[in-house]
């Protein structure tokens, strides 16, 4: 771990990473708990699930652009870019907060989350460019651990500030006028994410030639031919479906519980609900730096089957759970199981991408 921060650039891309998730969680759980105090039954589960498909569904929308983007042009230049694009939306959000905008502020969720999309390759791209081949196992960890706390800390922080400030009010504009001291606070942390932005050593773009050609995007060629450099290598195809699967089946889960838990205990406390997630995040931090440690000289694949079956146990003990403890332990377990399972796949995808095509492979990825 020393190590790794002594390396030119690494702890300012540690701190952007950190920055960049507590912004991205801040406003996702600010609306989800607009959308708890403000509905109920069906219509809360449809709506969390809609605002979690907003959220995932660029991803898959621009696999393309965003692939591209990050192999044509110097990744540091997208990643200050991309910095700085989020000061704009979160100066939106904070309007659309005060201004009672509902409609708004979730439709900018979408656009919150094309950032993040067209951001993602480039910024996980540069990983293997500042950490180097022998540190691709430990500094995946430290990754995953920065991005879990960073999303553990937002979920519960935003949480209670936004009980804090809740006015007991039961329609979603007159709650968002409450919430603008948020906005705010997405607005100074986007800006700090912009300032260590500009602290990341220049990197050179893996390719400078080509140009995007519209046409063989919107007739889909280039998904075609972007996901059969995907499948051409079976070690980037294997991983890619196993982290699909974690993060699909922890989707599932994130969009369910808050109506499962308000169905089970008939309670509608943001932070508890946000809390027994989050414990998910502790849980897999731990799991994350074991996977580091195991994978200090190499990627240790041997624990992926591990996580695989303690996937699998807690997730028969959270369909099982009807008490709040029980669940938060099913959460740690899934979450430490989940660290073993992702962070030694999430380093071979790295590994066995060529340098040329890593954006578009963690494209394909995401």
């Amino acid at each position: 771990m020393n190590g790794l921060l002594s390396i030119p650039g690494f702890t300012a891309f540690v701190m952007i990473l950190f920055m960049n998730a507590t912004v991205d969680i801040a406003h996702k759980v600010t609306i989800q708990n607009v959308l708890l105090k403000s509905f109920e039954g069906d219509t809360l589960m449809m709506l969390s699930a809609l605002i979690n498909a907003m959220i995932l569904l660029p991803f898959i929308l621009l696999f393309s652009p965003s692939g591209y983007i990050s192999d044509r042009f110097s990744k540091t230049t997208v990643v200050r870019y991309a910095a700085l694009s989020a000061v704009g939306l979160t100066l939106l959000i904070t309007l659309s907060y005060y201004q009672g905008w509902f409609y708004v502020s979730f439709a900018l969720t979408l656009l919150l989350a094309v950032q993040s999309a067209i951001y993602s390759p480039a910024k996980y791209g540069l990983i293997k460019a500042l950490a180097g081949v022998d540190n691709l196992g430990v500094a995946n960890a430290v990754v995953q651990a920065v991005t879990i706390v960073a999303i553990l800390l937002s979920s519960i922080l935003f949480s209670v500030i936004f009980e804090m400030y809740y006015g007991a009010q039961t329609t979603p504009g007159a709650i968002l006028p409450d919430m603008v001291l948020i906005g705010w606070i997405l607005v100074g942390l986007s800006m700090v994410e912009t300032l260590f932005a500009f602290r990341l050593p220049h990197l050179d773009a893996a390719t400078h030639s080509g140009s995007f050609k519209w046409q063989s995007y919107f007739n889909l060629s280039y998904l075609k031919s972007n996901v059969s450099r995907l499948r051409v290598n079976e070690n980037i195809w294997l991983s890619i479906i196993g982290l699909s699967l974690f993060w699909g089946v922890g989707q599932v889960i994130i969009a369910a519980f808050p109506a499962h838990y308000k169905v089970m205990t008939g309670d509608e406390n943001a932070i508890v609900i946000q809390a027994v997630l989050a414990v998910s995040a502790v849980g897999l931090i731990m799991g994350s730096m074991v996977a580091g440690r195991f994978s200090k000289l190499h990627i240790e694949l041997g624990i992926v089957p591990v996580g695989a079956l303690g996937l699998f146990g807690s997730l028969g003990l959270f369909a099982l759970a009807s008490e709040v403890y029980i669940m938060g332990i099913a959460s740690l377990l899934f979450g430490f199981f989940g660290g073993l399972f992702i962070v030694p796949l999430n380093a071979s995808i790295q590994y066995f991408a060529p340098e040329r095509e890593l954006g578009t492979v963690l494209a394909g990825n995401n």
